[in-house]
């Protein structure tokens, strides 16, 4: 060994000793925009749920509304569930199949589930018999597709890996109609040390695996601690590896973004929706599904057209993110066959178009009513591509708030040149009377430099209500300071004449505010509205005794919204100390009422937040402040009251039907930080 070696190896030993894990989340940006850039190019992908809930195919006793949650909305016992391996015989896959469909489609990388909730393994895992390898088929499923990847070339092969697991028995979480498998005795670090040896043999066993994308994070098992330490743990497998933000703790809802900093993952994940708005800096991926099911399920006819999954594909693109779409095949091996005309019709488009959703970046433009907008770097030219979803009646199509002159325009498919005009930071083009593309023809627009695009000015205030004044200030995003600001407070259109921004607002009746950009002295942007409504606030309650926690009643029942509470028989009653499902927790099919009073410590307007899974309402002083009805997963809604000082009557009415349970409220302040209502400010009557 030579001493330089041996110097380099004794640092090491210092910096990284033995059973020491490195901390990848400390990363410089520009390492991780290296380790992001293949993910970031490819803006499409397919998500695959395949396991055994494919041979039940969503029917469970004559109920035809199941999928891959089967074995819990079915509430199936294990060893009844386990039945499902000698059934599962997919003698009709053909993974060489499944990856050319992925990539005629003109996707880039697939995501299937190496391990959904159910804990069946789709490889052939040296951890459990709960696998392929178990069932008549006996061929490494992950195995053969990372073959057919390497070989068919253009697709990089991702895992979806399930940190919930229904199967194993360290795995201590339990539905409450699992009468037949007790806690006692459970080891939960013997469930993460299986975990993680599976995850090895995932990350250093089938070639170059570019996500792994984790799931099943929300259940109590599971803590921040523990995210941070998977995180850490697969990155050390490979560096290089992208890891989403369901490792850990900090995903808000179905939304899907980390709800604050600290939290592992590299991307966000919205499920089954798009954020409205663009999110610059960050990374996510919104997975949908085709029609109303991940898993396979027979009955299930309510595909989406191709033409709404491309649009989606487009909006998806024009804000910065990539879309993840959901494929759930049948037991024998084969794509249901509305997936594959999908794919297919997916697949022409992209053949033409993709050029304006690979390696694209998020529109420059804030909306645009007539389709989208994507954009791309060409050498010290931007191409910018106008994805048309409305064709104009009049065939002009405009384009607002662009000081830049294009050197060209021409559709995409065929390069025809195309007649437009600039004037005044509005580029007309004139279109042909009929779209040759029915679905979404894109028109490219070449020009020098960075797009310079005047957007209209964001206003901004505490409360849209207020109880006697409110602040209101008015900016322009992106520290634009090009241009000039003017403002109206009695609804009329800004005009040059108007008002000049340049300090805070302060506004003490009723008022609708309009405001411009302005260049030059003249209007470069939209109009931007917010109306401010004056208030009296709620009136406290002239006395209460109170003593410190909140009424319950508990319900039983099986509903997909909250049910008339008032016409029915509490199953028990009792108290809780804070806001949150209590004693309750990991139970299903149930609901509660939740009653008593806040205490307000300073008259004012009082932003609220309700966080559950699945629906709740609440309602303050006996009117609704925020309604989060109906089944969904983790749901944040939002809403806001005005309050005198004092104490208010709170009710919270919440249901839960199957899967994961829980219910958060928050509350803002002006003067503080939003947090979550913390016991010191419940109570209830004393006597009741």
């Amino acid at each position: 060994m030579t001493r330089r070696l041996y110097f380099i190896l004794l640092q090491c030993l210092l910096f990284f000793p033995a059973g020491a894990q490195q901390d990848y989340m400390n990363e410089t940006k520009t390492r991780k925009d290296q380790r992001m850039q293949w993910w970031r190019e490819a803006r499409f992908g397919m998500f695959i749920h395949w396991g055994l809930y494919a041979v039940p195919a969503g029917e469970w006793k004559g109920n035809t509304n199941h999928a891959e949650w089967i074995r819990t909305t079915a509430q199936i016992p294990l060893k009844e569930y386990d039945k499902f391996l000698p059934q599962f015989n997919p003698v009709n896959f053909d993974a060489e199949e499944w990856v050319q469909m992925a990539k005629d489609a003109g996707m880039k990388y697939i995501t299937i589930t190496s391990k959904h909730h159910d804990g069946f393994c789709l490889w052939d895992s040296k951890e459990t018999d709960f696998d392929i390898m178990s069932t008549p088929f006996q061929r490494d499923i992950l195995k053969e597709l990372a073959d057919a990847c390497r070989k068919i070339g253009g697709i990089k092969l991702c895992f979806y890996h399930s940190i919930m697991d229904w199967h194993h028995p360290d795995y201590n979480e339990r539905r409450t109609w699992e009468k037949d498998r007790p806690v006692e005795g459970t080891d939960r670090k013997t469930y993460i040390n299986y975990m993680k040896n599976q995850l090895k043999e995932l990350v250093t066993g089938y070639g170059d695996i570019g996500v792994i994308w984790f799931d099943g994070e929300w259940e109590g098992f599971w803590t921040h601690a523990d995210g941070v330490d998977l995180y850490n743990y697969v990155r050390s497998l490979k560096p290089g590896i992208i890891i989403n933000n369901r490792v850990d703790k900090g995903r808000g809802g179905m939304a899907g973004m980390t709800t604050a900093g600290g939290f592992a993952g590299d991307f966000g994940t919205p499920e089954q929706e798009i954020p409205n708005t663009g999110l610059p800096g960050v990374d996510w991926e919104s997975c949908m599904t085709m029609n109303n099911n991940w898993g396979y399920n027979k009955a299930d006819k309510n595909f989406k057209p191709a033409k709404e999954l491309i649009h989606k594909l487009v909006d998806i693109a024009s804000k910065g993110g990539n879309f993840l779409l959901n494929i759930g095949p049948k037991a024998d091996g084969t794509f249901p066959q509305e997936s594959i005309e999908r794919l297919k019709a997916i697949g022409e488009w992209m053949r033409v178009n993709g050029e304006s959703v690979y390696g694209t970046s998020a529109s420059p433009f804030e909306h645009i009513q007539w389709g989208r907008v994507t954009q791309k770097k060409s050498g010290n030219k931007t191409l910018l591509y106008l994805h048309v979803f409305d064709w104009p009646a009049d065939n002009m199509l405009q384009l607002s708030g662009m000081a830049n002159i294009p050197q060209s325009v021409y559709f995409l498919s065929g390069k025809e040149k195309m007649i437009f005009t600039a004037k005044e930071n509005t580029i007309s083009i004139q279109l042909p009377p009929v779209a040759k593309d029915t679905i979404s023809p894109v028109i490219v627009m070449e020009i020098q430099g960075s797009p310079l695009v005047y957007k209209a000015p964001v206003i901004a205030a505490w409360s849209e209500e207020f109880i006697t004044t409110t602040d209101v200030t008015v900016s322009l995003p992106d520290g634009e300071k090009r241009v000039d600001i003017r403002y109206t407070t009695d609804g009329a259109e800004p005009v040059i004449t108007s008002a000049l921004y340049s300090r805070k607002i302060i506004i003490n009746k009723n008022t609708v505010l309009k405001a411009r950009s302005f260049h030059h002295n003249k209007p470069v942007s939209a109009v931007t509205e917010k109306k401010f409504r004056k208030v009296k606030p709620s009136a406290a309650v002239a006395a209460v005794k109170g003593q410190p926690g909140l009424q319950v009643s508990y319900y039983e029942g099986k509903w997909d919204s909250l049910p008339a509470f008032s016409s029915m028989t509490e199953a028990e009653s009792g108290f809780i100390e804070t806001i949150n499902p209590g004693k309750y927790k990991n139970r299903e099919k149930y609901g509660l009422i939740i009653k008593g009073y806040i205490k307000i410590e300073k008259s004012d307007v009082y932003n609220f937040y309700l966080s559950s899974d699945d629906g709740s309402i609440l309602y303050i002083d006996g009117k609704q402040v925020i309604n989060n009805d109906g089944l969904h997963g983790m749901v944040e809604k939002k809403g806001a009251v005005a309050l005198a000082t004092g104490f208010h009557s709170i009710r919270i009415e919440f249901f839960e039907k199957t899967g994961g349970d829980d219910l958060r409220l928050f509350i803002e302040s002006r003067d503080g930080k939003k947090r979550e209502v913390p016991a010191a400010l419940l109570f209830h009557q004393a006597g009741t």
